[in-house]
């Protein structure tokens, strides 16, 4: 596997808009699955499986504490990431003819 195709497991990975959301809400702390849960409104299963995708992108990590499972960014510069794509946005809009 290169650096191409890390790029593109990372950016697919992102790609959704579900797991972009749970990436931001990771961002500021670990926090385990049943808050995940309530924040999103999501099922189990289905957060289970965003999770899953984003975990084997490299992108969270887990750990368990005590009988929960809690999330984490890995990837420290994501948030850098993030940041340059909400640029990468407001320039978008700002070039659009109204």
């Amino acid at each position: 596997m290169n650096s191409d195709d890390v790029s593109v497991k990372i950016f697919k990975a992102l790609g959704h808009p579900i797991r972009l959301q749970i990436v931001k809400f990771l961002l500021d702390e670990p926090r385990c699955v049943c808050e995940i849960n309530k924040h999103f409104e999501f099922s189990q299963a289905n957060t289970s499986q965003h999770l899953k995708i984003l975990k084997e992108a490299g992108i969270l990590e887990n750990k368990k504490v005590g009988v929960e499972m809690h999330y984490a960014v890995k990837l420290k510069g994501i948030a850098s990431l993030l940041s340059i794509m909400e640029n990468v946005v407001a320039e978008f809009f700002e070039t659009l003819d109204f």
